[in-house]
């Protein structure tokens, strides 16, 4: 009977007394709405606890900065949310490219609806500018070993490169992009990637390339070619694997000839710049020898003497 007395209701005489001295302060603090997600007790050097006056405070200062309006396209603050990225991510994102997997999105395991533009451009810089200078060094190298090759500095391939990476990576995924955006009216289950995806996608794909052009440096032929597959292969399937999960919805021709499209202007530009930047310099046109000729020898006639005018 004892624990049947503990567990039944009782009445505090305290407690009913207060609530019946101040019913609205209990009501009042009743209805009072605590934030989600927001927890914070201030305990003053008394030990009671205070008000919440800065947790208000922030949440004010949250709502103020999600009501604040997107800035314009032509604005250099909408452009700087695309290079707000640390090392940690683009380490991340570049691992991701270097190491594809079937069944495994770069968008979405790597980009999470979050694409930057701060990876791809300096990939295609420093893809550009080790392009341009290991051409160079490769005439160099072959001049020590032949010194009847002609070098001179070509200074010019520095912006033959930069050209040639950055148009590929901007006007690629533009064409992709725009093919992508007229088939999902075509095909409405079809649900393409945003451009500055599609953009971030081709950026990474690229960095592999890097390590690739430094090996080129070597002269064997068959390991330039070998490292040069082995690059193009890693890089494709990347690409491949990513767009993948999007033209599946698309009729199988309209897939496959889109996956084979992309797959040829990766090689196109491998190739390109295998040959125009490791091409050899022609040989330095030689002075032909020296050859003695024989000249006959010199006869000295001697004049008749003057004939005399009595004669």
């Amino acid at each position: 009977m004892a624990a049947a007395d503990e567990l039944a209701f009782h009445e505090f005489e305290e407690a009913t007394n207060l609530l019946a001295q101040t019913p609205n302060e209990a009501t009042t603090r009743g209805d009072q709405l605590v934030p989600q997600q927001h927890v914070a007790v201030a305990m003053d050097s008394g030990g009671s606890y205070g008000a919440e006056d800065e947790v208000e405070e922030n949440d004010k200062t949250a709502l103020l900065q999600e009501e604040k309006q997107q800035p314009g396209f032509w604005t250099f603050s909408y452009y700087q949310s695309f290079f707000d990225v640390d090392t940690s991510q683009v380490l991340d994102r570049i691992k991701g490219s270097l190491l594809p997997r079937p069944g495994q999105n770069f968008v979405r395991h790597h980009l999470r609806n979050r694409p930057d533009l701060y990876g791809p451009f300096w990939i295609c810089a420093t893809l550009a500018f080790v392009l341009a200078i290991t051409g160079n060094l490769t005439l160099v190298l072959a001049q020590r070993r032949d010194p009847s090759i002609h070098y001179s500095p070509q200074f010019h391939k520095v912006t033959v490169a930069g050209t040639a990476i950055y148009c590929y990576a901007w006007l690629v995924p533009l064409a992709l992009w725009g093919f992508l955006q007229w088939r999902k009216g075509v095909r409405e289950r079809m649900g393409p990637y945003t451009f500055l995806e599609t953009v971030c996608v081709y950026g990474y794909s690229l960095f592999v390339f890097i390590p690739t052009v430094v090996l080129w440096l070597i002269p064997v032929p068959w390991l330039q070619w070998l490292s040069g597959a082995l690059a193009l292969g890693l890089s494709a399937a990347g690409l491949v694997f990513t767009l993948w999960p999007v033209v599946r919805e698309d009729t199988r021709l309209a897939a496959v000839l889109l996956l084979s499209v992309v797959v040829l202007l990766h090689a196109l530009l491998a190739t390109g710049c295998k040959f125009y930047f490791f091409q050899p310099l022609p040989l330095e046109p030689a002075a032909p020898p020296h050859q003695a000729t024989s000249q006959p020898p010199t006869v000295l006639l001697s004049s008749p003497p003057p004939r005399s005018a009595a004669a």
